[in-house]
């Protein structure tokens, strides 16, 4: 018994040697290692009760979150809130106004320093999801916000005639995005925030669930 316990240690150690080898350091580990166990890292959302609320004192760093609700629910509030509260770390902050509604006034009121604040009014959901993914693997910006995720429109659909059919292609376009963009926020450590506006305006009418972290 003792000998076979040896020989599956053994083959164990052999094979986690090889993943190592072929994918790198850190791609597989044991749970009690540092980079598992160390403390989360987290950024305020500017509401004492929301913070203990979520149970980790805020917003998890190195993830997508998802802000989900009906028009007028406090989303976009929320994001800048968010935002000020990183710059008041001393973080860099970017804002991809896919509706071009953002009113520097009223961020202004909740905190943000709008003078430091990066903001793109892109002109297709491919250009923001880009402009993102380029800001994100630049590893320089800490909070990226996409407001929102209901205004991203692809190309395709943009160039088209009144009328025609764009079946799931927002929902390729998202899925397509967050495969790509979680790896490498998790990688770069930036806090990645899209708002959705409601159930009939998500993609095929769900939330893109493997890929978001949804605190509310």
């Amino acid at each position: 018994m003792a000998e076979r316990s040896e020989d599956k240690s053994r083959a164990l150690a052999a094979a986690l040697a090889q993943i190592e080898k072929q994918f790198g350091k850190g791609s597989i580990m044991r749970m009690s290692d540092n980079q598992i166990t160390e403390n989360l890292q987290v950024i305020s959302t500017g509401s004492l009760g929301l913070d203990l609320a979520l149970g980790v004192g805020g917003l998890p760093r190195g993830r997508v979150v998802e802000i989900y609700g009906p028009e007028s629910s406090g989303k976009t509030t929320l994001c800048l809130q968010v935002v000020a509260e990183a710059q008041k770390l001393g973080g860099t902050c970017a804002y991809i106004d896919a509706e071009n509604a953002l009113d520097p006034v009223y961020a202004q009121k909740l905190g943000v320093q709008v003078e430091d604040l990066l903001i793109s009014q892109p002109d297709t959901g491919e250009q923001a999801l880009e402009i993102c993914d380029m800001l994100v693997r630049s590893s320089g910006v800490d909070v990226i916000v996409v407001d929102s995720v209901a205004a991203l429109v692809p190309k395709a659909e943009i160039e088209g005639e009144m009328g025609d059919s764009h079946v799931g292609l927002q929902a390729r376009l998202m899925s397509q995005a967050l495969r790509k963009l979680t790896g490498n926020i998790k990688r770069t450590n930036t806090l990645g925030r899209c708002a959705w506006t409601s159930a009939a305006s998500a993609p095929s009418r769900r939330a893109t669930k493997w890929s978001a972290t949804k605190p509310a």
